[in-house]
């Protein structure tokens, strides 16, 4: 998602370019990287367009200046959202990748679509000759510039950056989005961009009492908490807008059905109280295979889950 128009002629220029996220912090939704580019010479005319950090501004103003930007031909954005699925999942898998990383990664990615596309980020190298001393030679000249508001230590994320992508100079900084217009402007896309998806989040799930009052979705606020303890489910966890890998989660787990097997997992965890509800406990167990069959013909004690999508246990194929 992002500028889908043919590259302009400026994005052969160097140009500078900001990266900026949104919804790091939040149990519900999306994270979403953003970043915005323009050409070097554009950047007086940027610090002009009012950007600023996006959480110091109102929702309307962000709107009005997310559609301004859209509309200006010499802008360029994109944008990647990050799944609260994909989140959690890679942070729990056996080989646990970290918040910090996934960040990283997704700035990565988003220098290397913006490469892509053929906007010059890169130093120019130039060839001088002197022909009276005979001498010819390669010389840098400014070229692009990628300025970041920092993930954990500034220094170590801008040589990390600087060793992926040796032709391109790094400016690194906390608070980046309130110190240079370029990732002002980056944030209030990422922002902008991670409002819309909460507005317009389709919940797969089709229980009967799900409703989309979930407040801000931070862990500290009462209505996302209260939102949390409705929405939760004995065997299904939580509904798929939720990062089930965040701590805010964790309160719950112990009143989930605990999942057995014949491995043993080291990086299975329990509730507080260590002790947590066995399959057999919610009509899964040990009853007679007719006794099970009677109950799954009649649809009684079948989970909602099942029950709302018409799914019938199969005995013959």
């Amino acid at each position: 998602m992002g500028s889908e128009a043919p590259l302009p002629k400026w994005a052969s220029t160097p140009c500078i370019m900001g990266i900026d996220e949104a919804g790091r912090g939040p149990v519900l939704g999306p994270m979403v990287y953003g970043c915005l580019y323009c050409a070097r010479s554009y950047q007086k005319t940027l610090a002009t367009l009012n950007f600023a950090d996006s959480k110091t501004l109102k929702e309307e103003k962000r709107e009005e200046l997310f559609e301004n930007l859209k509309a200006d031909d010499s802008i360029g954005w994109s944008v990647d959202v990050i799944d609260p699925r994909e989140l959690s999942a890679k942070m729990l898998k056996k080989n646990k990748v970290n918040l910090n990383e996934i960040s990283h990664d997704s700035a990565i990615g988003l220098i290397n679509r913006v490469l892509n596309m053929g906007v010059l980020l890169t130093e120019i190298l130039l060839e001088y000759s002197d022909q009276s001393k005979g001498i010819t030679r390669l010389m840098k000249e400014n070229g692009g510039l990628v300025y970041l508001d920092t993930v954990g230590d500034a220094d170590k994320y801008r040589i990390k950056l600087s060793e992926r992508f040796p032709s391109i100079k790094f400016v690194v900084a906390k608070k980046a989005d309130s110190l240079y217009p370029v990732v002002s402007g980056a944030s209030i896309v990422a922002k902008v961009t991670r409002d819309r998806a909460l507005r317009e989040w389709v919940l797969e799930e089709t229980s009967e009492n799900m409703h989309r009052s979930f407040g801000s979705g931070y862990p500290g606020d009462p209505e996302t908490k209260a939102w949390l303890a409705h929405h939760k489910h004995s065997i299904f966890g939580f509904p798929t807008l939720v990062r089930f890998s965040w701590g805010t989660c964790t309160s719950y787990y112990k009143d989930m059905v605990e999942v057995e097997s014949d491995k043993v997992d080291e990086d299975v965890g329990y509730g507080s109280s260590g002790k947590q509800l066995k399959l057999s406990n919610v009509g899964f167990g040990k009853a007679s295979k007719r006794k099970i069959e009677e109950i799954e013909s009649s649809g009684k004690g079948r989970c909602k889950f099942f029950h709302s999508r018409k799914l019938e246990q199969l005995t013959h194929f």
